[in-house]
């Protein structure tokens, strides 16, 4: 009988400790909160929906609304919510710069042409458009492009030298330093994937001085442009002293003097 007793509590004990071990897999476990991200404001602003080239006319399908973080619009950009109508407003109005696709549209690179001409819309106040002929020799060898920056050298012949010498002798200065080429003949951009604009006549972007200047050194001799790198547009020149050769080669404030025998 003690026996029987124990078998039937050793049974018991087994079939509950299973079932405990099934009542124990068939719970879930508790599942963790969702994180609480937080909402980034955003605002609708005016950006390029393809390619705009310089010169070119705006119209309202080159343009679009694209949502932006409000932190990253700065005071440049348009808004959709202070000027819902730009796409109206803004349509014919002629690109000054490039913009790339999905660029945000800024009217400082815009101009409002109001009947005149693309050049004469391009121009900043108080500048001049002021062209000179080149060919590929004074001109980088045909690699300046509109937008670059130049410098431009004129090459003369000096006659006082030649009277103390008696040797021909020819100066070289720059006239112009870093100036902005708009144009290399008829062509205000590149365009379809060219990489060289051979011409013959290159439009200069010059204060009043400077076109005066221009159009001086273009009666005393030739004219080269100097392409710059873009990463010394904005400094300035220096004078460079240059070893003497067998001739005289004096470079002084920028003007170098070469003599050769004749």
């Amino acid at each position: 009988m003690k026996a029987a007793r124990l078998v039937v509590l050793t049974v018991a004990i087994a079939a509950g400790g299973v079932a405990a071990m099934l009542a124990g897999r068939s719970e879930k476990p508790p599942e963790a909160p969702a994180p609480v991200v937080a909402k980034a404001e955003t605002v609708d602003i005016l950006v390029a929906k393809n390619n705009i080239g310089m010169g070119q006319t705006l119209n309202a399908g080159e343009m679009a609304w694209q949502t932006w973080p409000k932190e990253a619009s700065t005071g440049n950009f348009i808004r959709k919510s202070d000027r819902p109508n730009a796409l109206e407003d803004l349509s014919g109005q002629i690109a000054r710069y490039p913009f790339v696709a999905g660029e945000p549209i800024r009217e400082a690179k815009l101009v409002n042409a109001k009947g005149s001409g693309f050049m004469a819309a391009i121009l900043p106040p108080g500048m001049r458009a002021v062209s000179t002929q080149i060919s590929p020799e004074t001109s980088a060898g045909g690699f300046i492009l509109p937008n670059d920056r130049v410098d431009v050298l004129l090459t003369r012949r000096d006659l006082e030298a030649e009277k103390a010498t008696g040797v021909e002798a020819h100066v070289s200065e720059v006239v112009l330093s870093n100036v902005r080429v708009l144009a290399i003949d008829q062509n205000v951009e590149e365009k379809g994937g060219q990489k060289v604009v051979m011409g013959k006549t290159a439009t200069l972007e010059l204060a009043p001085a400077q076109a005066e200047v221009l159009a001086l050194s273009q009666k005393r001799g030739t004219l080269s442009l100097a392409l710059r790198s873009i990463t010394d547009a904005e400094k300035q020149d220096a004078p460079i002293e240059t070893p003497r050769g067998n001739g005289i080669n004096i470079v002084r404030f920028g003007v170098s003097t070469v003599s050769t025998p004749r």
